[in-house]
This record gives C-alpha cells, sequence and structure tokens, in this order.
C-alpha cells in the first residue's frame, strides 16, 4: 500500500513538473512567434497606412511597419545563432484581423483595427515580460529590449480606441 502512494505521489509531481514546462515556451518557439508577430504587425501597418481613415491610424501604421521591421531584424540575428530560419507567416490571429479589416472602411476600420492592436499589444506585452524573466540570455534580453517598443505601441493604439 506504501508503495501505491509513493508511485502516486512521483507520478503526480511529474505530471506538475511537465504541465509547468509545457506553459514555458522553449527559446526557439519565442523566437519563431516573434517573427510571426513582426511580419504581422508589418502586414497589419500597412493595411492601416492604406485603408485608415485618420491621420493617426496611418501614422500608427507607419510606426509598427518600420518598428516591427527593425524588431524583426533583431530578432532573426539572435535566433540565426539557435538555428532559426525566417518565415513570411503571420499569427493565425492577425490573418483573421486582416481579413475583418478588409471589409471595414472609414471609421469602422479605425477602431477595429485600434482595438485590435491594444489587446494584441498587451498579449505581446505579457508574453515579452515572462521571456524576459524565464529565457536564456540572449532570448531573455531581446525581450527585454524589445518591451519598451511594444508598451510604446500599447499607449499609442489606447490612444486610438478611445471614442
Amino acid at each position: 500500500m506504501a508503495t501505491h502512494r509513493i508511485f502516486a505521489a512521483v507520478a503526480f509531481a511529474a505530471g506538475i513538473i511537465a504541465s509547468s514546462q509545457a506553459l514555458a515556451k522553449s527559446d526557439s518557439d519565442f523566437l519563431t512567434d516573434a517573427i510571426k508577430g513582426d511580419n504581422s504587425e508589418v502586414a497589419l501597418g500597412t493595411v492601416a497606412t492604406q485603408k485608415g481613415d485618420s491621420k493617426g491610424v496611418k501614422a500608427f501604421g507607419q510606426t509598427l511597419v518600420k518598428d516591427h521591421g527593425k524588431a524583426k531584424k533583431q530578432t532573426l540575428a539572435v535566433g540565426k545563432k539557435l538555428g532559426i530560419a525566417d518565415t513570411d507567416d503571420l499569427t493565425e490571429e492577425a490573418t483573421a484581423e486582416m481579413t475583418k479589416l478588409n471589409g471595414l472602411s472609414g471609421t469602422a476600420f479605425d477602431q477595429e483595427f485600434a482595438t485590435y492592436m491594444v489587446s494584441d499589444h498587451q498579449k505581446d506585452i505579457a508574453e515579452f515580460q515572462d521571456e524576459a524573466k524565464t529565457g536564456s540570455s540572449k532570448v531573455a534580453k531581446l525581450a527585454k529590449k524589445t518591451l519598451p517598443t511594444l508598451e510604446k505601441h500599447l499607449k499609442m493604439a489606447q490612444s486610438l480606441a478611445k471614442p
């Protein structure tokens, strides 16, 4: 009977360890997701410069294109050392958002774009903060370096999302 309890305790502990490891992204997964995220922000920013109704949305789109183009180059430089390949893929969320935005125009486009950017950048900031704390030295350093830009983008999106 004691053997069963020990086995159960070991199995339980192993399950906890496995699930906590599954929650933490590997450095390579983080970098791959960051590259897709940068691609997504550039693509969405480009659409905003073309379809945005307000000067603010168009300017924010240009900022996204410039800043995330630069961020992708930095991410690829770190990723190259870890064998991370470049991709032109977007995130699934951004692909869905592109479809939604392409069906909108005027103030409806601007509001949807700003609302999505607030949500997206809040999620990105949380992921980059987590990576800054738990990632390997080079990847954590990249995450820390990127956070101020993401926070600036969030503030810009929040100001555009206000009615």
